[in-house]
């Protein structure tokens, strides 16, 4: 490198000195919202978990205030786990890869706004996993004996079913849907749960109380058709396509029932 000439970054501009995050915080549940602007020391390919973890050691807003630890929470740093998300600049994605050199300052990280907030950038997902236990996103074996090899599935519904194996339960795509409360509609996360074990042959013993779970008051007749959410889940799940698949199998099975009866 000639002298006098600066380090650019990848976009070709000069890195930063330092990196900027404004957190937007909350002591506990029942204390209100507040933000507060911290600064550390710029180096590549930091992501805003290392920021986080930077601030956690000397917890001293730019202002120069001490203050207590940010709080947030994470596991695999692999973008496996899903428990790290929050929204970063907007936008719900998982803290462990969205990297610094890649968002805009100052960047701003807030709790997702869909689940209730517990401290800080911690939320209680609870709901979440209630409405999987609703749907009974599991397949039954007791393994009590050999069942033999199983049954042997078509390579394009062994391909997605992949695709929907791949969710993490983050809750991005809840955080983006409009529809989304907790209360007034299911979502699209557990109707996905409910195609990915209804498609495969040993799961179709339960397949009707998964289609119970999600034609209730708050299920998948409520979706508006946003689509916002396929393009929020970080996995590139084909959410909409579980959407339309479920909401024709419960048709059939609501009319089914209504003939029997």
């Amino acid at each position: 490198m000639s002298a006098g000439h600066e380090p650019t970054s990848r976009a070709g501009r000069t890195p930063p000195k330092s990196v900027e995050i404004h957190i937007r915080r909350r002591a506990n549940p029942d204390s209100s919202q507040y933000w507060e602007e911290f600064e550390v020391p710029y180096r590549p390919n930091l992501n805003i978990i290392s920021c986080l973890m930077e601030i956690q050691k000397n917890p001293v807003t730019k202002a120069g205030t001490r203050t207590t630890p940010p709080v947030w929470q994470m596991n695999c740093l692999e973008q496996v786990c899903g428990i790290c998300t929050m929204v970063v600049n907007g936008r719900a994605r998982q803290s462990c890869s969205a990297l610094i050199d890649n968002l805009e300052q100052p960047i701003k990280l807030e709790p997702m706004s869909k689940f209730p907030n517990v401290r800080d950038l911690v939320v209680d997902r609870s709901q979440m996993f209630d409405h999987l236990r609703r749907v009974h996103a599991w397949i039954d074996l007791d393994g009590t004996h050999d069942l033999g090899p199983g049954p042997r599935m078509d390579q394009d519904e062994v391909q997605e079913r992949y695709a929907y194996s791949r969710c993490m339960t983050c809750g991005c795509c809840l955080e983006a849907c409009p529809q989304y409360d907790g209360d007034n509609y299911i979502g699209p996360q557990a109707i996905a749960q409910v195609r990915l074990f209804n498609m495969h042959p040993s799961g179709k013993m339960n397949r009707e109380d998964r289609l119970e779970g999600i034609m209730g008051d708050d299920g998948i007749t409520n979706c508006g058709n946003a689509q916002n959410c396929v393009k929020a889940c970080p996995m590139s799940i084909p959410l909409t396509k579980a959407i339309y698949e479920e909401n024709r199998e419960t048709v059939v099975h609501g009319l089914l029932g209504w003939l029997k009866h």
